[in-house]
């Protein structure tokens, strides 16, 4: 085994049942939630490839550099991810998020994800198709600390009627 070669496992590891993509996708929300692009890379595989938005990236490294532009940007950014169906190594999910440009002004991105898995369970593919709707600051939904994950008794996206 070379030194490149990863033999981490990050679980739950695929085929997936409903409550293990129910477990995968909140992992991924409350790594996101912390906002720490390096964190967040290693759950991607080394090679990961990704479509988000209209920019493609692949590998670690790339993969930290889009999320330090995104929330650098993206200010006091809170997340939440819902399972939408999931087969075998892959998972599909939806989400919303809330933040602030540095002129205050506020935004609801809306989006759908689909996610394939390594058999160690780490994300190798990531195709991300996400839509920005301006907001008022008095119609944020998403009111937790933004530096700790979502809370458990906070609703998800089905509650909030989204």
């Amino acid at each position: 085994m070379n030194s490149t070669t990863e033999v981490s496992q990050r679980p739950p590891l695929p085929p997936f049942t409903r409550e293990t993509a129910i477990e995968k996708v909140r992992l991924a929300e409350n790594g996101w939630n912390t906002r720490d692009p390096e964190k967040v890379a290693l759950a991607y595989s080394e090679d990961s490839w990704w479509r988000n938005r209209s920019e493609f990236v692949q590998g670690r490294p790339a993969i930290i550099g889009l999320l330090s532009r995104k929330w650098k940007k993206e200010l006091d950014y809170r997340l939440i991810k819902e399972l939408w169906a999931f087969d075998g190594s892959r998972i599909a999910v939806r989400f919303a998020y809330e933040w602030h440009d540095d002129s205050g002004n506020w935004f609801r991105s809306y989006g759908n994800e689909n996610w394939e898995f390594d058999s160690n369970g780490h994300m190798h593919h990531r195709h991300a198709c996400i839509n920005d709707l301006p907001i008022k600051e008095s119609e944020r939904k998403f009111h937790w600390d933004c530096s700790k994950p979502r809370p458990l008794d906070h609703p998800g996206l089905t509650d909030l009627g989204m």
